[in-house]
């Protein structure tokens, strides 16, 4: 006889809801969807992925997280696509929240009416520290909020800042380590402060 946990029943048996993983770069937000995403699979339950088409970091296709962990996904340029994709399913993945439209928020709110499951991940604030995108709107319509934390580069402090470390002012800009670096709010400020006395200084 097998014998299953509590946690089990309720993950497999939670029917619409909608759950949203956020927090700065390097804080584990897509390596806590695949873990959820396959857990749902394990379970036998039928599960859709999904991520912007711009993001090609890693894989023209597939989410992968900065751990290198993988699952197939659907590239897709419009919130809208996830509801030609996601008939007859359980469960709904979406990666990188952050870089879709406005729309988003709606497009869940519909599948969780429809029964469906729909676990969102994405940054919840830009490199400036202002709210990202759709994901405000997700995190007031969530059943569930995860807030993860990276590790500040520079105090060891849990980070919640993605500070943005080359020059460039554009909201959108796909980067790595090279690119950003988790800050707590303390070394963030300062970090702010000296790119500002950098300035005055040009």
């Amino acid at each position: 006889m097998v014998l299953f946990s509590e946690d089990h029943i309720q993950e497999t048996k939670r029917g619409g809801r909608i759950e949203v993983i956020c927090g700065s770069m390097f804080s584990g937000k897509t390596e806590e969807l695949i873990r959820r995403l396959k857990r749902a699979q394990f379970a036998r339950q039928r599960v859709e992925i999904f991520k912007p088409s711009i993001d090609t970091r890693y894989s023209e296709a597939d989410v992968v997280s900065h751990a290198g962990h993988t699952i197939a996904s659907t590239p897709i340029d419009s919130s809208a696509s996830i509801l030609l994709f996601a008939s007859e399913v359980d469960v709904v993945g979406i990666d990188e929240a952050q870089f879709f439209d406005a729309g988003l928020v709606d497009v869940c709110r519909q599948l969780a009416d429809n029964g469906i499951r729909v676990i969102v991940a994405g940054l919840d604030m830009d490199f400036r520290g202002i709210p990202f995108g759709p994901m405000p709107g997700l995190c007031a319509i969530a059943d569930e909020v995860s807030k993860v934390h990276a590790i500040c580069v520079k105090c060891g402090q849990l980070a919640t800042f993605s500070h943005r470390t080359v020059k460039n002012d554009r909201q959108v800009m796909l980067g790595e380590t090279a690119e950003y670096e988790p800050l707590c709010r303390e070394c963030y400020l300062r970090a702010l402060e000296k790119e500002k006395q950098n300035e005055k200084k040009q």
